[in-house]
């Protein structure tokens, strides 16, 4: 579903442009996926900005990268979701990059290599979604951040490195506006390094100039679109960030699911969809395994923070990691909205881990004692193997599964002879989760989107008005909300009365139902 709304607005097309109402082919849909050479960036951004709770440059950079790979002999699922590929790939450049300058070139192939196999990564960066974009982008901001640290113990100012990191963070908040949390974190930590400096008495006026500079610069990047961004808060789109338990696990789920996070950053083994004792066998290696990395990782830590080369890199990076962890625990319980059960929006402060990790690792295979070396060795290598298992199932789709699993429904509604499939819809979300079920669909089946805002029981007496060039042999009845028993025994579509299959009834998020209908 969040891919078919990346498509849709890349594309540069709107929800306006679905057909509404009427029995179609599934080659009409197709058509909404064909770039849109006469679509603006500025178009996109209009659309974007009422039917969507997203800001618009990324999805701009998507346009114009469609242009460019017009001419590949590639389905356009492929071109779409390769620009975050690549973005995924530059990203284990980039962790190299900074390491390199916070701790050693030895470091940088470290986090380069976390980076590589991290499980975290490779599924934010298979899909095409707007989050490994900012994730380089944040990575670049955190290597701008220690060279300005670096700056400041040397008492010196590189006008360039200042500029630029007030640049990548200030655009990062149009293309993800959760960047700010990470700009806040980064400023958060800058103005604790400069006052402790201060009490210290080495503090410069000049650096204090510079970084008030700095941020008013990020202030003026922010002000032209502050007001869409305070307008999509409140939106109904971000409803489903509220938290799902009640009562203490309200208060205890945020904690464990921050947790999974970080586990998942390292490992991901099947443990959903899957029968109860690999279910559990799994969940236990990965936490025995998060366990023992997490052990290893403290003690590597420990050697960055007592060594006086390592300790300011290392407290710049867990200072940015710690205030972002407290933002995400101030949006839960503050706000009520519990970004923490959504994985994916870990890639705020994910770059900074694998800097950490890598670093730590780094240390323990060189700093330690010669009998820890070689255990050290082998924990990278584990760590290594550990990394590459959790890819392929990542690649292989046993891990992180969709909520609607559209090609099972399809799988589900393939039945002999010609099918009509309606979804039920009640706003823009309704209408993208209805295209994601149609895209797995074959090609020769009907779909048709049929508005349930006067309920139900006008819905059912809508449906007569549908006329499909071919009257079904099935129907199937996608409709979110409704129950099973709330499903009528009898439908009348295209020309034909259809009886409810008590047989075929299924829910997988939300429920749909199946009628054969007279010959």
């Amino acid at each position: 579903m969040d891919e078919v709304i990346t498509a849709l607005f890349s594309f540069g097309r709107s929800y306006y442009d679905v057909p509404l109402g009427e029995a179609v082919t599934l080659s009409t849909l197709e058509q909404l996926f064909e770039w849109n050479r006469a679509a603006t960036c500025a178009g996109i951004a209009q659309t974007i900005s009422v039917q969507s709770v997203h800001p618009p440059l990324f999805f701009c950079w998507l346009h114009s990268w469609l242009g460019w790979v017009a001419p590949i002999e590639q389905s356009w699922v492929w071109k779409l979701r390769a620009l975050p590929a690549i973005a995924g790939v530059v990203s284990i450049g980039v962790m190299y990059t900074l390491n390199r300058i916070a701790f050693s070139k030895t470091a940088g192939v470290f986090a380069a290599l976390v980076m590589a196999v991290s499980p975290f990564a490779v599924y934010l960066s298979q899909e095409a979604r707007h989050y490994t974009v900012p994730m380089v982008m944040i990575a670049i901001a955190l290597l701008g951040l220690i060279q300005i640290q670096q700056d400041l113990h040397k008492q010196q100012i590189r006008p360039a490195i200042w500029i630029g990191w007030s640049i990548v963070n200030g655009i990062g908040f149009y293309v993800h506006y959760f960047f700010v949390l990470a700009v806040i974190a980064q400023v958060v930590t800058l103005i604790g390094l400069y006052g402790w400096q201060c009490q210290r008495g080495v503090g410069s006026r000049r650096h204090g100039r510079t970084l008030v500079l700095s941020i008013a610069l990020l202030a003026l990047f922010y002000l032209p679109g502050l007001p869409t961004f305070l307008s999509h808060i409140g939106r109904s789109e971000t409803d489903w960030l509220k938290a799902s338990h009640t009562g203490i696990l309200a208060a205890i789920a945020p904690l464990y699911q921050l947790v999974a996070g970080w586990l998942v950053m390292a490992i991901a083994l099947p443990v959903e969809n899957q029968p109860l004792g690999i279910a559990i066998s799994a969940g236990v290696l990965m936490l025995l395994f998060g366990g023992w990395l997490g052990w290893r990782i403290i003690a590597g830590l420990r050697w960055l923070w007592l060594d006086p080369k390592t300790h300011w890199q290392t407290v710049m990076l867990m200072g940015f990691v710690t205030c972002v962890v407290v933002e995400f625990l101030a949006i839960v319980y503050g706000l009520n909205k519990d970004i923490t059960q959504v994985p994916r929006y870990n890639f705020i402060y994910f770059p900074a881990v694998c800097a950490l990790v890598g670093a730590s690792l780094w240390a323990k295979n060189t700093k330690a004692p010669k009998i820890d070396k070689r255990l050290a060795s082998l924990s990278s290598v584990i760590v290594f193997v550990v990394g590459v298992l959790s890819c392929g199932f990542v690649v292989y789709n046993l891990v992180f599964l969709k909520p609607y699993e559209p090609s099972n429904v399809a799988q589900t509604m393939n039945a002999p002879g010609r099918s009509l499939v309606i979804m039920a819809y009640k706003d823009f979300q309704d209408i993208a989760l209805g295209l994601s079920f149609a895209l797995a669909l074959p090609p020769e089946e009907t779909f048709a989107f049929v508005s349930r805002l006067q309920g139900y029981n006008a819905l059912w007496q809508s449906l007569s008005a549908l006329n499909p060039q071919q009257p079904p042999h099935h129907v199937w009845m996608i409709a979110p909300g409704l129950r099973q028993t709330d499903f009528p025994a009898m439908l009348s579509t295209g020309g034909k009365l259809c009886r409810l299959n008590t047989a075929n009834y299924h829910r997988i998020g939300i429920p749909y139902q199946g009628y054969d209908c007279d010959k």
